[in-house]
């Protein structure tokens, strides 16, 4: 288990709004913590040393950028031995289509959530590379109708 750094009020703070908005300015984060430019500067910067914040990234709009279709697919392995996990988690990456890929328990052992242009797209994946994968045995999926909650990030407190 990883163990949590010490953090003082004005780290979560700078944690919270950062997680809210990657892309303020030192100057605008400054001003909503309360506190001055450059020691904001400085514990932003520690944050980031100790690898507490790991990146900043865009939100992008799917739909507007032409990827109207959103799926999960459960996936099912053959064996699950170490290199066979590894060859799979490979693959994955290297497919664009999939976003995000966990190794899971239970029914599946891998879920991966997937974005595609229409629903040929989202066939031609799942019917062939993805079916057809080197030790891939079964494979579920569901359309993602609607985002009830889209919140990524930590819950923090």
């Amino acid at each position: 288990m990883v163990k949590a750094l010490a953090l003082d009020t004005t780290d979560w703070k700078i944690l919270n709004e950062l997680q809210r908005d990657g892309s303020l300015s030192n100057v605008a984060l400054a001003a909503r913590i309360g506190l001055s430019p450059p020691p904001t500067l400085r514990r932003v910067q520690a944050l980031e040393q100790a690898g507490i914040i790991a990146g900043y990234r865009a939100l992008l709009d799917a739909a507007k950028l032409g990827y109207e279709v959103q799926f999960i697919a459960m996936v099912g392995l053959r064996t699950q031995g170490e290199g066979e996990l590894q060859e799979f988690e490979r693959r994955a990456k290297s497919w664009p289509i999939v976003r995000e890929c966990y190794a899971v328990s239970g029914e599946a052992d891998y879920i991966l959530k997937c974005m595609a242009r229409d629903l040929a797209d989202v066939q031609n994946f799942v019917m062939g590379a993805l079916s057809t994968a080197p030790n891939v045995v079964s494979v579920k999926t569901s359309l993602i109708l609607r985002v009830a909650k889209d919140e990524p990030g930590v819950p923090l407190t």
